[in-house]
C-alpha cells in the first residue's frame, strides 16, 4: 500500500516539475492526459457517491446469494450504473462529448464513407491525412463506427451508448472467465471489485472500453470451451472466442501483448477439464485457430497488411511533435502509477498475497483457486509491462491500460468477502479522481 501511494504521488510530483521545465509535452497534468479542475466537484458527485454506497452495501450480499446465472447480468447492470453516475457528474452530454473531439474516430468517417474498400486498401499510404486516433490505430475501430452508421445507429450518441454497454459488460465476461479458471467461489468474490473498479472513469467514454470488451468476451468464450473440453457447444465457443481475439490487433496495435491473458485462462480452464478426449481437445484448438485467422485473412485480402500498418503508424508517431517527444524514462515509470490508479488500493494490497499463491503453487506443483486467479492477474500485468517497456505508450495510458487493468482486478478476489472497507476504498479512489481531474475521455 505504501508503494502504491508513494508511486502515484511521485509520478504526479515529478510530472509537475517536468511540466514547469517544459519537458512533459502535451499534458497539463502528467502522467495523465488531463488537467486539474479549477473547482473540484462537490454536490454534483452525490449521485456517484450514492451509487457507490449502495454498491458497497449490497454487492457483497448479492454476489454471495444470487444464483450464478443471475449474477453476471446484475453485475453488468451495476457496473453500467456506476460508470454512468461517474461520467454524468459533468452533465449528460459528457457521455458522448469525448467522441465529438476532432481527433477521434468519428471525425475520420467522412474520408471512409465514399468507398470503404478503397479506404482499407489505401489506409497505410494515406495514413498521414487522417485524424489522430484513426492514424494511431488499425482500420477496424473506424470501420465499426461506419457499420453502426449504416445500421441506422449513426452519431456519437449511439457510439457512446454502444461503447459504454460493451465496456461495462466486461464485468460479466471476466467473472465468467474466473469461474471457469478458478472456481465459482473466487468468481463471486471478484464481482464486487470488478463492478467498482476505478477504471470505470475511462469506460465512459473511450473506444478502448470497446476493445476491452472484445478481448474479455473472446477470453471468456475460449475459457468456456476449454472448460467443457469438447462437444458442439464447446467448438462453437472456441471458434467465437478465436474470432473476437483475432479482432484485437486490428482494433489497436497495443493489444497484442494482451494475448497473455486468453492463453493463461485457456490453460487454467483446460487443466480443470484434462479428462476430455484428446480428439475433442484437438477440435477445440482447430476451431479457435480457425476463428483467430478470419479477421487477419479478411483484412489482408482487402489490401491492409498489418506489419505495414505498424510501420506506418510508428513513422507518423516518431515525426510528430507530441507523444514521441515525451520522456521515456519518466513515462515508463509513471505509466505504472497510472495503472495502479486504474486498479485501486484493493489490488495493490492483494498483490503480495497473489505472488505468494503463485509461489506456493509452483513449489508444491498444485493448482489452487488463489493461484489460478493470481495467474490471470499476472498475465494482465505482464502484458501491460511488455507494452510499457516498448516505449510506444508514452502518456495517455489511462485509456490504453483499460483492457489490461480489467484482468489485474481479479487479484482483489483474494480479499475475504465481504471486504466492504476495500470496496469503499476503490469507490473513494474513483470519486476523488473524478472530483479533482478533468479528462478528455
Amino acid at each position: 500500500m505504501a508503494v502504491w501511494a508513494a508511486g502515484i504521488i511521485a509520478a504526479f510530483t515529478v510530472g509537475w516539475y517536468l511540466r514547469r521545465a517544459g519537458l512533459a509535452t502535451e499534458d497539463d497534468l502528467p502522467p495523465l492526459h488531463a488537467r486539474a479542475r479549477e473547482r473540484p466537484l462537490t454536490w454534483r458527485l452525490l449521485p456517484a457517491a450514492a451509487a457507490a454506497a449502495a454498491a458497497v452495501a449490497f454487492l457483497p450480499v448479492l454476489a454471495a446469494r444470487l444464483p450464478w446465472r443471475a449474477l453476471p447480468p446484475v453485475a453488468w447492470a451495476a457496473a453500467a450504473v456506476w460508470t454512468v453516475a461517474l461520467a454524468t457528474t459533468d452533465g449528460w452530454d459528457a457521455l458522448a462529448r469525448p467522441l465529438d473531439a476532432p481527433t477521434e474516430y468519428p471525425a475520420g468517417l467522412p474520408q471512409l464513407r465514399p468507398d470503404p474498400l478503397l479506404w482499407v486498401e489505401t489506409f497505410t499510404e494515406r495514413l498521414g491525412g487522417y485524424t489522430t486516433h484513426v492514424r494511431g490505430h488499425p482500420p477496424l475501430p473506424t470501420l465499426a463506427l461506419w457499420a453502426l452508421e449504416r445500421a441506422g445507429l449513426g452519431g456519437t450518441g449511439w457510439a457512446a451508448a454502444i461503447v459504454i454497454a460493451a465496456g461495462t459488460s466486461t464485468v460479466a465476461a471476466v467473472a465468467l472467465t474466473v469461474r471457469c479458471a478458478a472456481g465459482e467461489r473466487v468468481a463471486r468474490a471478484a464481482v464486487p471489485f470488478l463492478v467498482l473498479a476505478p477504471l470505470a472513469l475511462w469506460v465512459a467514454t473511450a473506444m478502448d472500453a470497446l476493445f476491452m470488451a472484445v478481448g474479455a468476451w473472446g477470453t471468456a468464450l475460449l475459457t468456456v470451451a476449454a472448460r467443457r473440453g469438447g462437444g458442439p457447444g464447446a467448438v462453437t465457443a472456441a471458434a467465437g472466442g478465436g474470432l473476437l481475439l483475432g479482432c484485437l490487433p486490428y482494433l489497436s496495435y497495443g493489444l497484442l501483448p494482451l494475448a497473455a491473458v486468453p492463453l493463461t485462462a485457456a490453460v487454467l480452464a483446460g487443466v480443470r477439464a484434462a479428462r476430455a478426449p484428446r480428439r475433442a481437445r484437438a477440435a477445440l484448438v482447430v476451431a479457435a485457430a480457425g476463428g483467430l485467422a478470419v479477421v487477419p485473412a479478411v483484412f489482408t485480402a482487402l489490401g491492409f497488411w498489418w506489419p505495414d500498418g505498424v510501420r506506418a503508424t510508428l513513422d507518423t508517431y516518431l515525426v510528430s511533435r507530441g507523444s514521441a517527444q515525451r520522456s521515456y524514462v519518466y513515462f515508463s515509470a509513471a505509466n505504472l502509477a497510472v495503472l495502479g490508479l486504474l486498479t485501486g488500493p484493493a489490488v495493490a494490497h492483494a498483490l503480495p498475497r497473489a505472488a505468494a499463491a503463485l509461489r506456493d503453487a509452483a513449489r508444491n506443483r498444485a493448482r489452487t483457486p488463489p493461484a489460478a486467479v493470481a495467474a490471470l492477474a499476472a498475465a494482465g500485468l505482464v502484458g501491460a509491462l511488455a507494452l510499457d517497456v516498448s516505449g510506444v505508450t508514452r502518456g495517455e495510458v489511462e485509456r490504453i491500460w483499460v483492457p489490461y487493468a480489467a484482468w489485474l482486478m481479479t487479484a482483489a478476489a483474494l480479499h475475504r468477502p465481504p471486504a466492504r472497507a476495500w470496496l469503499a476504498a476503490q469507490a473513494a479512489t474513483a470519486v476523488t479522481v473524478q472530483a479533482l481531474v478533468l479528462s478528455p475521455w
